[in-house]
């Protein structure tokens, strides 16, 4: 058994494969045409870190409701981890790439951390190794 897919809930699909894909280093896995429960056209677009099986599903908002929940999926908690190898490497990439970080990087027992905003507005931490 493995956890598949997680949702995020995305203004617009291309906007966040480019930000997912460009900013944080994640592969683009399926990009394919889909259709809503009502039949009408959307996309079925997954990301996920290279070689993982557990991937993100960008699913662009239908609807008031949904529209609401983008960028506050976890009430403003950071709800999502991105676990590197080479956290200095990562930090400073992302950060070229216009990633907004909420936290300057610190050390935890748990490892190296900061705080940033996906392209929605979710929080996530950065985690790198103990060093």
């Amino acid at each position: 058994m493995h956890l598949g897919l997680a949702a995020i809930v995305v203004d617009d699909y291309d906007a966040a494969i480019r930000f997912f894909v460009e900013a944080l280093g994640l592969e683009l896995a399926e990009d394919s045409p889909a259709l809503t429960n009502d039949g009408r056209p959307k996309r079925w677009v997954v990301v996920r870190p290279r070689s993982a099986v557990t991937g993100l599903l960008l699913a662009q908002a239908d609807g008031d409701d949904q529209a609401a929940a983008v960028g506050n999926q976890t009430a403003g908690r950071v709800g999502f981890f991105l676990n590197v190898e080479d956290f200095g490497a990562a930090y400073a990439r992302m950060a070229a790439a216009g990633v907004q970080f909420l936290s300057e990087p610190r050390t935890e027992p748990y490892g190296q951390v900061a705080v940033f905003r996906d392209i929605a507005g979710n929080k996530w931490d950065l985690i790198g190794p103990v060093q």
